[in-house]
């Protein structure tokens, strides 16, 4: 029986006025056509871009290590063209497509077969013809153009596998020619060396018993500042990003992002599975923001960059109940580390004894549930707080925090990073510029208004999952959105702005049509200012 707790009906009913309005904002979403693998939870719909020149899709399909090529000219019933095998190479994990349209290419980032070893950049034209494939570094795990397809930026992970760990590291190949003309010789490879010589800055979230700085991160994700000088790279694990200069090829910083306080109004969250209740309340707990996806903007002023803040362990993590909690912090532990309070609730075990005594004086649990809006310099403009799970509370209080892999999971994923949001993408149409973050568990896509980021706007939420189908059997709909691309009107097949979103679990990719309303009324969810 589903509860709801009732000190949080005031609020909620607030936030339901404010999303009435909101649904009267400039835009909303509709689903108009969606490719189906057939393959469930194996990856086979990952990363997507589009090529206006010929109206296909390309999409990362890691089960069966090609690049799935989808006809999307008619938005209503994507079809499969022909599938590009990468399997020579390895195996792909992101693929873009050369903006520029008289190139016909497209790149894709290849890991190799032995996962520590070296990946490529591997180009291809747009009907699948092999060019060229170029060394990076060690699991390429996301690429990207800028510089109006002037320059690749590739996120080099390296995550460690039977016991080699090797650097992670961002390449930047030069492809003014298109890949084609690119040569090894011209691929740089910027690494994290600097920091083992001259220090680490603090806050940096570093793991114990690593040997160098350069082999503990792991890049992620990554945004080209708006006019390509610089680019923001997220480094998940260590909760953090770098920032490199694209034209001197240098590392410029890292930042360490710091973290949300969950005992404050407004950034609570929902920590427990067996509370049989939806209840967002405020805890005792540090949320590490971690961010997987990084998008930027400009508001004409100022750049911008936006994260979806998912969080991710490497195992270093326990339930509160299981830790020793430093009684004089926490005197009431034995009532917080029951199951129904914070005692299922996934934290940090390398974080948290700030006096080096064993116990823990503080709680660091992974993401913040939320999206954030940064300034260049990384100063925190706005997050979004506890609008993820209060929207979802409402809008789908029967499956609130369900898993991506069934369905009748409601509140499965309250001790471990809830929604979870992970992809992200920013999109300016209309004279306004918009925020679309999937979110990975429940699945869907949140819509915010962000043209100014100091007073953002909640849009609508929406998704295309079907919670009476069943996952397995692939009649519950689209789950686990990974990547996301926006075609704008001018190059969209329908002369409409448009949304692909590519979804992990259920193996589908899904074409919105994105329309036009009476611009009135756009409710203003506030947000969280820091």
């Amino acid at each position: 029986m589903l509860f709801i707790n009732p000190i949080r009906l005031v609020a909620l009913a607030t936030l339901s006025l404010t999303i009435g309005l909101s649904l009267q904002a400039r835009i909303s979403l509709v689903h108009r056509g969606t490719h189906e693998t057939g393959v469930f939870d194996e990856s086979a719909a990952e990363i997507v871009d589009y090529d206006s020149a010929t109206q296909r899709l390309f999409v990362v399909n890691a089960d069966s290590d090609t690049i799935d090529v989808l006809d999307a000219s008619d938005v209503d019933n994507p079809s499969l063209l022909f599938s590009i095998d990468i399997s020579p190479w390895g195996a792909p994990n992101s693929v873009a497509v050369d903006p520029r349209m008289w190139i016909h290419e497209i790149a894709v980032a290849v890991e190799a077969d032995t996962v520590t070893d070296p990946g490529h950049v591997v180009f291809f034209d747009t009907d699948g013809n092999f060019i060229k494939s170029l060394m990076v570094g060690a699991l390429p795990d996301m690429l990207v153009y800028g510089q109006g397809g002037k320059l690749i930026a590739v996120a080099n992970e390296g995550e460690p596998d039977g016991g080699v760990d090797p650097e992670g590291s961002v390449s930047l190949i030069p492809v003014r020619w298109g890949g084609m003309n690119a040569m090894q010789s011209d691929v740089m490879t910027v690494g994290f060396g600097s920091l083992d010589t001259e220090g680490a800055p603090e806050g940096l979230r570093l793991f114990p018993g690593v040997e160098s700085i350069a082999q503990d991160l792991e890049p992620e994700y990554i945004a080209f500042s708006p006019f390509g000088v610089r680019i923001w790279v997220t480094l998940q694990e260590a909760n953090a990003v770098a920032i490199i200069n694209t034209f001197s090829g240098k590392l410029e910083k890292v930042l360490p992002l710091g973290t949300i306080d969950h005992s404050k109004w407004g950034f609570g969250i929902d920590a427990s599975d067996r509370d049989d209740e939806i209840n967002i309340a405020n805890w005792p707990v540090m949320g590490m923001f971690m961010p997987d996806a990084i998008a930027s903007y400009s508001d004409g002023e100022e750049v911008f960059y936006v994260t979806a803040n998912e969080g991710d362990d490497r195992g270093e993590d326990e339930r509160v109940k299981d830790l020793d909690l430093d009684p004089t912090v926490f005197p009431d532990a034995d009532d917080l580390q029951e199951d129904e309070e914070l005692g299922r609730l996934g934290v940090s075990t390398i974080d948290g004894d700030t006096d080096g005594d064993g116990d823990f004086d503080a709680l660091y649990s992974y993401g913040t549930r939320s999206f954030t809006i940064w300034s260049a310099g990384g100063k925190r403009i706005f997050d979004s707080g506890d609008d993820f799970e209060q929207i979802i509370a409402m809008q789908l209080p029967e499956e609130f925090n369900s898993n991506n892999d069934e369905n009748g999971s409601f509140e499965s994923r309250s001790d471990n990073k809830g929604p979870e949001p992970e992809a992200i993408e920013i999109a300016h149409f209309w004279g306004r510029t918009y925020a679309f973050i999937g979110l990975e568990r429940i699945s869907g896509i949140m819509v915010y208004d962000i043209t100014n980021p100091r007073r953002v706007s909640f849009v609508e939420y929406v998704h295309n999952r079907d919670f009476g189908g069943d996952a397995e059997l692939g009649t519950a709909g689209d789950l686990g959105p990974e990547g996301i691309k926006f075609i704008p009107q001018h190059k969209s097949p329908t002369g409409t702005p448009l949304l692909v979103v590519a979804n992990e679990v259920s193996g589908s990719t899904s074409i919105y049509e994105i329309k036009s309303l009476r611009p009135i009324g756009i409710g203003d969810l506030g947000g969280n200012a820091p």
